[in-house]
């Protein structure tokens, strides 16, 4: 990765939407001739063999979600570790390797049994005392955890009652606990591998899980192998036993069209993050399979900074929003593929809240709006400006993260606002600079970013205390912190707060209804889409998405003749 941000030269959409067209195009000429008879979807399921997933996801420096924790560690890491719960498709907590579970009066004491006879690839047992080591793992600072870190924030105390049976002590209620513990950034490990040290838990962690860590090539693929003792497939899967595929090999390919050209040439069997061009060519054609698996938690948004000049202002944050005008770009970018969303949570979550009459487009208000915040002036290249400081909105942009289509969307937002006045500076950094722009400053100075799209997957509604409690705009020991539009608001943390204690349903959900209108009224955030989470798959029968955090699972996956 680079060390240091690209050009932050603004680019017109056309250019790049054209650019994207005719590389597609190029591809689409090049392999209309068909792919390798053996990679043909209409063969007959066999077993054996090697499943190639070509992921555009940034390759992760560590691949121990436990580590910072990030979205391509999850992909991953669902090959190799489980989690202690799962969900199924409509959402409802599943047993795994823990069974069954049950909470006191006061919700301050949860004790979970766990299945028996169950070991880690390493033949560690997987027993109480390794919950232990794992929950105390993802809380110490030195392992620089920032999702799973949040996650079990609340558990005080781990007590091992005996093999089968841990018992957790929280500092406080929290009924999101299971939801939490339900995602990769928590799965199991055995402690024998995490008491080997970071650097080398990092390059290959031991689980429970379907694959083994066989090798890492840095740049090039990780190769996992077939676990031939596994023993605890999710709530989703049908084969109860081993893998039918005897081995995968992850391939880091960055470029969109060439995974596209990999798939139609039978070189891979999946390939994710796909443009929307590529998945409406994959849906007309009959060898292709499309699995759209929306991640759960928050929407794909733009955040606004409110810390800060110019969105500490709440005007200037709904002038912004008025002009941004996002629905053309997205109907005519995403092609049917991406659905409009008007909440801070994901159409997947039953509590999500919708108010599309806050997300009009209105250039007249947004300009009156502008002109009572004092930004009257309008210099020679056209942008507002007040007491001699420009109109202008520094909005760092991840390519690992983006794709084409939304990068562009966020190029038409660029010259959408400024016809009211806004200057936006659109900075392409790769995965390791854009965490950098995020980083709180020191000693409380000015944050490098006003505006940003940063994704954040967590399973269930708690996400919103995640993004948007204040408390959450102190970093995690990763030095990542998730409120980045940095709302302090008592009373949306109150709300917040009494919603992670309560467990009755109807509570909870009026009172993350009353969470998400604040957020939305205060015009934080300006809601896109969901979190796009596209898998596309030839040669290959039954990839299947987890209903945890979305991530594909090939327990009963087989390769076609």
């Amino acid at each position: 990765m680079a060390d240091g941000p690209l050009s932050s030269l603004p680019t017109r959409s056309g250019t790049r939407l054209a650019a994207t067209t005719a590389a597609l195009t190029l591809v689409l000429a090049a392999c209309s001739g068909g792919g390798d008879d053996g990679a043909d979807g209409a063969g007959e399921p066999v077993e054996g063999g090697t499943l190639v997933y070509a992921t555009g996801d940034a390759e992760p420096t560590c691949l121990d979600p436990h580590v910072g924790g990030n979205y391509p560690q999850a992909l991953l890491s669902a090959q190799y570790l489980e989690p202690l719960v799962g969900r199924d498709a409509d959402g409802a907590i599943q047993p795994w390797l823990a069974t069954d579970w049950t909470v006191s009066d006061d919700g301050l004491t949860w004790d979970l049994t766990l299945a028996e006879g169950i070991t880690f690839t390493d033949g560690t047992p997987l027993d109480a005392e390794a919950v232990k080591v794992n929950i105390e793992h993802l809380q110490d600072p030195d392992t620089a955890s920032s999702t799973g870190w949040l996650a079990v924030q609340k558990i005080a105390q781990v007590e091992p009652v005996d093999d089968t049976h841990v018992r957790f002590h929280l500092s406080e209620p929290d009924s999101a606990l299971l939801e939490s513990l339900s995602m990769q950034w928590t799965a199991m490990q055995s402690p024998a591998g995490i008491a080997r040290g970071m650097d080398e838990n990092c390059a290959a962690p031991i689980g429970t899980g379907p694959f083994v860590v066989a090798e890492w090539e840095p740049q090039q693929q990780v190769t996992l192998e077939r676990n031939e003792d596994y023993a605890t497939p999710g709530p989703q899967a049908e084969n109860d036993g081993a893998a039918y595929l005897e081995r995968i090999e992850w391939r880091f390919l960055p470029d969109p069209a060439t995974r596209w050209a990999a798939l139609q040439s039978g070189e891979v069997h999946v390939i994710d993050n796909p443009e929307p061009e590529a998945i409406v060519a994959a849906e007309a054609g009959g060898e292709f399979t499309h699995v759209d698996a929306p991640r759960p938690g928050s929407v794909n948004r733009i955040e606004l900074n409110s810390s800060q000049p110019p969105f500490d202002d709440a005007a200037v944050r709904q002038a912004f929003i008025y002009s941004a005008d996002v629905d053309p770009g997205i109907e005519t970018l995403y092609q049917g593929v991406a659905t409009r969303s008007y909440s801070p949570l994901s159409s997947v979550e039953p509590m999500a809240y919708s108010d599309p009459s806050l997300f009009v487009t209105d250039l007249a208000e947004a300009e009156r709006l502008l002109d009572e915040a004092g930004w009257t002036q309008i210099d020679d290249e056209g942008y507002r400006v007040r007491d001699g400081e420009r109109l202008t909105v520094r909005f760092p942009v991840s390519t690992n993260q983006s794709v084409a289509a939304e990068q562009a969307l966020f190029e038409q937002v660029q010259a959408n606002t400024r016809r009211v006045g806004f200057e936006v500076i659109l900075t392409p950094l790769d995965l390791s600079a854009w965490y950098g722009a995020l980083a709180a400053p020191e000693d409380g100075g000015r944050n490098d970013y006003d505006a940003v799209s940063a994704p954040y997957t967590k399973v269930g509604p708690d996400v919103l205390r995640i993004l948007y409690h204040s408390d959450s705009t102190v970093p995690a020991p990763s030095g990542y912190f998730a409120n980045l539009a940095q709302v302090r608001d008592d009373e949306l943390d109150a709300l917040l707060d009494e919603a992670a204690r309560i467990t009755d349903p109807e509570q909870r959900a009026a009172l993350y209804t009353q969470a998400q209108r604040r957020v939305l009224e205060g015009y934080y955030i300006l809601p896109l889409y969901d979190q796009q989470n596209h898998f596309l798959t030839r040669g290959v029968t039954d990839v299947k998405t987890l209903g945890t955090v979305s991530t594909p699972t090939f327990v009963d996956a087989r390769l076609t003749s």
